[in-house]
């Protein structure tokens, strides 16, 4: 499957969004701009957007829809880094160092983005230096939201690690709904345990004992949580060093 371009330029893309999703504190003018630089594109569930391994030569901000970026061992596995929800940018870092695609970035739900390319920033940032730096130091805060998730997943059992990736998901994907929250993630179980960093049957195992303490309820590419309270506390026990 492949990209639709729908519109040359995305003009009618919310620079308020969008600056929020790059920039911490841009100018109005500055995000107005940089708005005028993106095109946007629709892409179905299954399309693969860049591979690792590839030259990075655009970033993406996701409008809706939902994106898997991952990596493959030296073995063939493969790992599920983050699950990007609307707002998120991604792609960024390889546009700033020159190296290639870290991850490889798939849609999981019919997506619609918008792309900015390598040229295209480059001509924004010339035009707004004063922006350069605020760009930088947001690409090094999601490199340290990174690291912390590695952190978590080294120094945390199986079923913290569950607990943290859902609540991580209801923080991004939640809906409240009668007094519990509603979380479709879109994942297969298969992608859910990579996400975790654990098998499919000991995922499910966890699952299934949430679900049997009244914590969550288990449907089809959707998790429904019932007491988000103990599940909080679990995310936060680590293993014993």
């Amino acid at each position: 499957m492949s990209l639709t371009v729908l519109e040359s330029r995305a003009t009618s893309l919310d620079s308020r969004v969008l600056g929020a999703a790059l920039l911490d504190h841009v100018g109005a003018e500055a995000a107005d701009d940089l708005a005028a630089e993106f095109e946007t594109v629709e892409a179905g569930r299954r399309t693969v957007l860049f591979r690792e391994g590839e030259p990075g030569d655009r970033l993406y901000v996701l409008r809706s829809g939902k994106v898997k970026l991952s990596r493959r061992s030296s073995d063939g596995r493969e790992g599920l880094l983050a699950l990007v929800g609307p707002g998120e940018p991604f792609g960024e870092v390889e546009l700033l160092d020159g190296g290639p695609r870290t991850t490889t970035a798939t849609v999981v739900a019919d997506a619609r983005l918008a792309q900015l390319s390598k040229t295209s920033l480059y001509r924004w940032m010339g035009r707004h230096p004063q922006v350069a730096e605020q760009l930088l130091q947001a690409v090094a805060r999601r490199i340290r939201g990174n690291r912390a998730t590695v952190h978590d997943r080294l120094f945390s059992d199986v079923p913290g690690r569950v607990a943290g990736q859902l609540m991580q998901l209801a923080y991004q994907f939640g809906v409240v709904e009668n007094g519990t929250m509603r979380v479709v993630h879109d994942l297969t179980q298969t992608e859910l345990a990579q996400f975790v960093g654990a098998s499919r049957e000991s995922v499910n195992k966890v699952l299934a004992h949430y679900a049997s303490r009244g914590w969550l309820r288990l449907e089809n590419k959707c998790i429904v949580i019932l007491d988000d309270a103990p599940l909080a506390r679990r995310a936060q026990h680590k293993r014993r060093r």
